[in-house]
């Protein structure tokens, strides 16, 4: 009787790893740590707490862990953190560093499955704010396909210089300042000590904050809590309710891929056309899809979309008004609201309650300077667009919403590089002229490899006042910050044996962002002639991930996952 009762008590554990005999060494190892069965009994949720005091971005996560460890317990879980790696997009740029960053995004998603399969945890809190790290973790989510929501930092406050918000890409642009003897050494010293005011994601609409709003609009995140400031009290509320969250979701058995659908990923990309958010968050919401079993998400689908929303929002870089008047224009959900008509209201979001509901009762946005309505929106398009021609088969992205009207349509002679290094000293130096296409080559996926972000070439531009006339082409990536003419991901990439691997100097290219089209102006034989022969630049490499990502990455055009 005594052994039957144990055998019943043994069957309380929720965690189907802790039940029976054959769950007592895992109980054990627990108990090592102070468990006790009480707490072991309950759904076991992990907190995977993206924290280093290396990042910005998330040095506030340890806090907002704790916030999430008393909402699960509240609820009637227990919580157990891990971690996974963080890197810092800024820190690596300029240097090696930045080949390592979307491919970080893969490596982060695998990491997570595999003490998430490995443990088999009841459901999942997920933080993260940067700008690989946040796909990564939904990536993780619709892979692993349990209970799981996504709760992010919080942008950071903006800078303020001479009575002007900036974000940290002051510093950058700071270099060219002083490169034409505009500001002294003492100022630009002031300008580093002030560029970046506290903890968060870069105080603009770049990719952190970007797919963090893309983690609400598909229903992964609470509704409101995409652009909460970090330093807010209103964040570390949004942690502890974020555990209630899972809670419910464990209860109810909803898990991932009931909130990451075909449908809520249009939302998402609804929401990223009518804010005009980064490039990146594309390949992002690509490799979401496929996780999420979705099959393929063709690139072209995204500019059906564009063709379809409206751009109601102007948030920094493609406008004055910084993440903090984002948020007091109502963020997230005052787009939606305005987009309600054209998005798939019965989708089932974190809170356990649908877009629909969600919406009701919502406001519009009190601040129309920065969120209009659709019968008055900033861009009749969408903020993010895809060109294809000759020189990109398979598409690349422009970002229509920072991009000055005079060059929505140009046309310029190209000035080849094959790195990046190599173009900002030639226009830190005065040799690339005014209405120059930049052609930086061998930077995707593969040829990068890594497919790094051209950022200081487009932050030399606009310090050598070259922005408002020249363009960048590229196979390579552009931060979200990013203001100008810029066509990335093209695809195929010149490693590849894409058309970019054959432009000469002086070869004229042709940019129509309307008419959704990028022509290099030399005749098929012409680049036929100069393919014979051809072999790609290969790079050198240290040994080690970035050897894996070149031979597994997919194209940008496919959102340059692993396969």
């Amino acid at each position: 009787m005594i052994l039957c009762e144990d055998e019943d008590m043994q069957e309380d554990y929720y965690n189907e790893l802790l039940r029976g005999d054959s769950g007592a060494l895992k109980r054990a190892l627990y108990k090592s740590m102070g468990f006790t069965d009480e707490p072991l009994k309950k759904p076991l949720i992990a907190i995977v707490n993206t924290y280093t005091n290396a990042t910005p971005g998330h040095y506030n996560l340890n806090e907002l862990c704790e916030q999430a460890k008393r909402g699960v317990e509240a609820a009637g879980g227990t919580a157990m953190v891990f971690g996974t790696i963080a890197p810092c997009d800024g820190i690596a740029e300029g240097h090696e560093g930045m080949r390592y960053i979307l491919p970080s995004r893969d490596l982060i998603t695998s990491s997570v499955e595999c003490m998430v399969r490995a443990h088999r945890f009841d459901g999942m809190v997920l933080l993260g704010s940067c700008d690989k790290i946040v796909p990564g973790l939904l990536m993780a989510a619709a892979r692993l396909d349990i209970p799981a929501v996504f709760c992010n930092g919080g942008p950071m406050l903006p800078a303020v210089y001479k009575g002007k918000h900036y974000d940290g890409n002051i510093v950058t642009e700071a270099v060219g300042w002083k490169q034409r003897g505009e500001i002294t050494q003492e100022e630009f010293r002031d300008i580093e000590n002030l560029a970046e005011p506290c903890a968060g994601s870069c105080a603009m609409l770049g990719t952190a904050n970007t797919m963090g709003c893309m983690a609400e609009a598909m229903g992964m995140s609470l509704p409101g809590s995409a652009v909460i400031p970090a330093v807010y009290a209103k964040r570390m509320q949004v942690g502890y309710e974020t555990g209630r969250a899972v809670m419910e979701l464990v209860r109810k058995h909803i898990t991932a891929r009931q909130l990451i659908t075909r449908e809520s990923i249009e939302n998402a990309i609804a929401v990223l056309m009518g804010m005009g958010g980064s490039t990146n968050a594309i390949m992002h919401l690509q490799a979401i899809y496929r996780e999420a079993g979705l099959g393929d998400l063709e690139l072209m689908e995204f500019d059906r979309w564009s063709r379809m929303i409206p751009q109601v929002a102007s948030v920094y870089p493609a406008s004055p008004y910084d993440m903090e008047d984002f948020y007091a224009a109502g963020g997230v959900q005052a787009i939606m609201k305005e987009l309600e008509p054209k998005l798939h209201l019965d989708c089932m979001t974190a809170n356990g309650r649908t877009i629909g509901e969600n919406l009701k009762g919502v406001p519009f946005s009190p601040r129309r300077e920065v969120i209009r309505s659709m019968a008055e929106p900033f861009h009749q398009d969408g903020g993010v667009a895809v060109l294809t021609g000759n020189l990109a088969p398979m598409g690349a992205v422009v970002k229509p919403a920072a991009i000055p009207e005079q060059l929505m349509k140009m046309t310029g002679k190209a000035r080849v590089f094959q790195s990046e290094q190599e173009a900002c000293t030639a226009i830190l130096d005065g040799k690339v002229e005014p209405g120059t296409m930049v052609v930086l080559r061998y930077e995707g996926p593969k040829g990068g490899p890594g497919m790094p972000e051209m950022y200081r070439t487009m932050k030399c531009l606009e310090g050598m006042n070259l922005s408002s006339s020249c363009a960048i082409v590229t196979d390579g990536r552009f931060s979200g910050s990013n203001r100008g003419c810029f066509v990335g991901h093209i695809s195929p990439e010149a490693y590849e044996g894409g058309p970019l691997a054959f432009v000469v100097d002086g070869d004229e290219i042709a940019i129509d962002v309307r008419k959704r089209s990028i022509t290099l102006k030399v005749p098929d034989e012409v680049l036929e002639e100069r393919r014979k022969g051809w072999q790609p630049v290969e790079k050198q490499l240290p040994p080690g991930y970035l050897n894996v990502y070149k031979r597994t990455s997919k194209s940008a055009a496919q959102g340059a996952v692993v396969e």
